[in-house]
């Protein structure tokens, strides 16, 4: 029998000649039919559809069919046929099928049936198989790349920051130790605090939870660059928001202000939702049939409306004056919860929002402070069902003030001299932002755990994978 070259099931579906001879490899989904012929719905992972394939039991024998059960690997090949069941535009008469890898009915845990996402997670080795989780990960792939080729398509340079580091950008204290030291026979200074010189990298160091630092001093050199990798946080959290190890996109942009920042922010925003609507729709189809009716509604909601832009301060004004039960209460100087940023949202403005100037007191040190001295050029992007899907702020420039707010929260300004250094050799005006790339992966699928929108998740007590 003459080798002929595998097709995707997604080539075969969209380009696939009628009459012509094909091979296709893939995983059974079903198999169902009577004495006369079994059609088998095989899936390669291409395409959230299936392929049917049919194939007649008295060419094969039974037998030869009877281990072809769910979850089942096979190569089959035959005639690319028009389909004469409604659902699929083609099928495959088999004239040769083979076996891969079986998967017995009795212990395989994906048959037929409706599972639980709590139950998948606990087999997220094999949930990848699942319509759910091939459309969940093929997205994220789409939003990957897109993300790369938005920002190359804009002139920015893709800029790696490192993954072990010896500084803090959130001040946050919440971090994973990175370290060769012998639990059991710790060296210990004359004190009797560990001694960190004798580590790795002779000092004490941490996975990181932001690029942004780093990213800074790229900008600086290159103008305008972005980071998109992996981050970590050790707090135990175990909300449907949160997980230990995640991904994050910062773009740092050269001589932008915070009006260039929510520009740049909106705009990279609706391109992403625009390609995901065009470059995954069967996906995004699936899934606002199958788990958010309101999903495709919510992403076309993003793109045609213009996002409001306002201060933290009118944004207080308009929750206080509301006359609506918080669960947290508001008030001038309060950290703003999903509850607060989602109200503004979805019930006053109807369309997403951009808060800006927040009181110093609860964002980060490097901030650029406003001249009131009370506020700093944070900037916050809200959306309908999560709240705030990115973070940002134009930077402080100036190295007085840098170190003076350093300062006033009990920094120790030694570790991060480099840092400083930027603001004594030719500094200059510069801004950027972070988006959680789970945050918007739970956005474009319309699920409701972050722990569903990334393959392996990482949580307190959880590592199995």
């Amino acid at each position: 029998m003459e080798t002929i070259r595998r097709t995707k099931i997604s080539d075969l579906l969209r380009d696939g000649q009628f009459g012509t001879t094909v091979s296709v490899k893939g995983w059974v989904r079903t198999r169902r039919g009577n004495k006369q012929v079994s059609f088998i719905a095989l899936n390669d992972g291409s395409t959230i559809n299936n392929l049917q394939i049919v194939a007649d039991i008295e060419k094969f024998g039974e037998d030869e069919l009877k281990p072809i059960t769910t979850g089942a690997c096979l190569h089959v090949t035959g005639k690319y046929v028009e389909s004469q069941g409604k659902g699929q535009k083609g099928e495959i008469i088999a004239d040769h099928i083979e076996i891969y890898g079986t998967a017995s009915p009795e212990t395989y845990p994906l048959q037929k049936k409706g599972h639980s996402l709590e139950f998948l997670r606990e087999i997220a080795h094999l949930r990848p198989r699942t319509n759910t989780f091939g459309a969940i990960f093929r997205m994220r792939h789409h939003m990957a790349y897109a993300i790369h080729k938005y920002f190359n398509d804009h002139g920015f340079y893709y800029f790696h920051t490192p993954i072990i580091t010896a500084s803090d950008a959130e001040g946050a204290g919440s971090m994973f130790q990175s370290t060769i030291l012998d639990f059991n026979n710790t060296p210990r200074t004359e004190d009797g605090k560990v001694d960190y010189t004798q580590d790795f990298f002779g000092r004490q160091t941490n996975l990181t939870v932001s690029g942004q630092l780093e990213g800074e001093l790229g900008a600086m050199a290159l103008g305008a660059i972005y980071t998109f990798g992996p981050t970590f946080r050790a707090e135990n959290s175990n909300t449907p928001r949160h997980l230990a190890e995640f991904w994050m996109i910062e773009p740092e942009v050269a001589f932008y202000d915070i009006h260039d920042n929510m520009d740049l922010a909106e705009d990279f925003l609706k391109y992403l939702i625009r390609y995901a609507l065009e470059h995954c729709a069967d996906d995004i189809a699936f899934l606002n049939e199958m788990y958010d009716k309101e999903l495709l509604e919510r992403l076309n909601f993003i793109v045609k409306n213009d996002f409001v832009r306002l201060t933290y301060t009118e944004g207080v004004k308009i929750l206080e004056e509301s006359g609506q039960k918080f669960e947290f209460p508001v008030y001038w100087g309060a950290d703003l919860q999903s509850e607060h940023e989602r109200y503004l949202v979805e019930k006053h403005f109807k369309r997403p929002v951009i808060l800006t100037d927040y009181p110093k007191e609860i964002k980060s040190f490097y901030m650029k402070q406003n001249e009131d001295g009370k506020t700093v050029r944070g900037m916050d992007v809200l959306f309908p069902k999560i709240g705030e899907i990115i973070g940002g702020s134009e930077r402080e420039s100036d190295y007085d003030k840098l170190v003076n707010r350093m300062n006033e929260l009990n920094m120790h300004t030694e570790p991060l001299w480099w840092y400083l250094e930027t603001r004594k050799f030719g500094t200059a005006p510069h801004a950027g932002f972070g988006l959680g790339f789970e945050r918007l992966m739970l956005f474009i699928t319309g699920m409701g755990n972050i722990r569903d929108v990334i393959p392996f998740p990482r949580t307190p007590n959880n590592a199995e994978f």
